[in-house]
């Protein structure tokens, strides 16, 4: 087989926004009356704002009603957007940039593949939009992971087929999306937080084109 192309989620793979999500959100819990730990967090990765609150008011035992769960939303993502518009190019994920070249260098397209509707201002802020041949972002799709959408868009932005595309996810529902979709899926993370990837891997620091190759040959 052949990789063609090379989808990243962007969230705690390119970039780490996780935290910056998890800080948003734990204020809210805060405000709310209760504790919102890192290890609830795991539950959000991948999952879109509406659910995230979801989850979150389940974690909480707090019922509310639509106008306030969206009100609630509103205000996680003014904190997210405050947070991220202190990010700088140094908060890359180690690795990342040398990856990407090697894909580039490889002739293997890349793309972004986000269920964030920041996506577009994260990139610009970190300086690094130029590297992805393809963005799919919040704002370009409908459906959120497990729902294979947003990669799928991505797969035919670069005019590759879904099975010669390798997804890289750090979140379980991102993981089932690209399986949804027929690619190929590495996780970025702990095993025991993601399955169903063919490898798991910590990081980009160790991984080059000869590791991928002998993966996907």
């Amino acid at each position: 087989m052949e990789i063609k192309a090379c989808l990243f989620d962007l969230d705690g793979v390119v970039v780490d926004t996780a935290r910056y999500h998890y800080l948003a959100w734990k204020k809210i819990a805060d405000d709310l009356g209760f504790s919102f730990s890192e290890h609830d967090n795991e539950r959000l990765k991948g999952v879109s704002r509406m659910e995230s609150l979801d989850i979150l008011l389940e974690i909480g035992k707090i019922k509310v009603d639509l106008k306030t769960k969206e009100e609630l939303a509103a205000t996680k993502n003014s904190l997210y957007v405050s947070y991220i518009q202190k990010m700088t190019p140094d908060e890359i994920l180690p690795g990342v940039i040398r990856f990407l070249d090697e894909l580039h260098n490889s002739g293997i397209l890349i793309a972004l593949g986000s269920a964030s509707k920041n996506a577009m201002s994260i990139l610009d802020k970190i300086n690094i939009s130029q590297k992805f041949d393809a963005v799919i972002e919040g704002n370009k799709v409908s459906k959120a992971k497990p729902d294979p959408e947003v990669f799928l868009k991505g797969a035919i932005e670069l005019g590759v087929d879904p099975h010669d595309c390798l997804v890289f996810e750090d979140a379980q529902a991102g993981i089932d999306a690209a399986r949804n979709g027929g690619m190929h899926i590495i996780g970025i993370g702990q095993p025991e937080n993601l399955t169903n990837a063919e490898f798991v891997i910590p990081g980009f620091e160790t991984l080059n084109m000869n590791q991928l190759r002998s993966w996907y040959l």
